[in-house]
């Protein structure tokens, strides 16, 4: 696993790392993920989920407080209450809270049941952690998933955040996008931010979680750190 932290720029501080996917020999996850069948993919995502708090916690994250972001296969969970009990026996004997959880799934092809992974969002609330729906703007991730699964937390792609500092479109349509979640009152998470320029602009939008190079790359079993600089509000300097 490599983690990667996701920063509160308000506070100046990492509220959690996501936990990434890599190969043995530093394949990325899209390389890995290739690679998972219908036949391995329970098997893989239960490793994953492991894996991932293992990591962390040999990393330190217990200490930090920040929580810990899991990416879950939705077709790989035939049932919420049976498919999170290694994951809970796993958080146990590490020592790490599981109230600091966060699940987070994306969905690249079309879902053909979403009653089934609304089940999951459901039972993973009920349980304590918290959800995630990632790149949204992105595939099949876009308002008609929405409509049908509100999580606690909505990423907003990196293509919808590309340049946005240059790109009226992008403003207005990341704007709009804001205003909607903030109304539903889901948290945000701007992802993929590479530049100032980027950073500075959707804070202008009032995004307020960012995650990306520009504040730090994944670190192989490893958190890693935050320059104070990346992380220096605008709006809150000024005042």
């Amino acid at each position: 696993m490599a983690f990667q932290p996701i920063v509160d720029c308000e506070m100046g501080r990492v509220v959690a790392y996501e936990a990434l996917v890599r190969g043995a020999n530093g394949e990325g996850a899209g390389e890995v993920l290739s690679r998972v069948t219908p036949e391995n993919r329970y098997a893989f995502d239960q490793q994953c989920r492991v894996a991932a708090i293992e990591q962390a916690v040999a990393a330190g994250i217990v200490e930090t407080g920040a929580m810990l972001s899991i990416n879950f296969l939705p077709n790989a969970v035939y049932s919420p209450l049976a498919c999170i009990q290694l994951t809970l026996k796993t958080a146990r004997a590490t020592g790490f809270p599981t109230d600091r959880l966060i699940f987070e799934f994306t969905e690249n092809e079309r879902m053909s049941d979403t009653g089934h992974v609304a089940n999951i969002i459901d039972a993973y609330r009920k349980m304590g952690f918290a959800t995630a729906l990632d790149d949204f703007g992105a595939g099949h991730a876009g308002l008609g998933l929405l409509a049908q699964l509100q999580t606690d937390v909505v990423k907003l792609d990196m293509e919808l955040i590309r340049g946005i500092d240059s790109s009226m479109p992008r403003r207005m349509i990341v704007d709009g996008v804001v205003r909607m979640l903030d109304t539903m009152d889901i948290t945000i998470i701007a992802e993929g931010i590479e530049t100032e320029g980027e950073y500075a602009a959707l804070r202008a939008l009032g995004v307020r979680y960012f995650q990306g190079y520009y504040f730090a790359r994944p670190a192989l079993r490893a958190l890693p750190g935050v320059p104070l600089a990346a992380v220096t509000d605008p709006f809150r300097a000024v005042a």
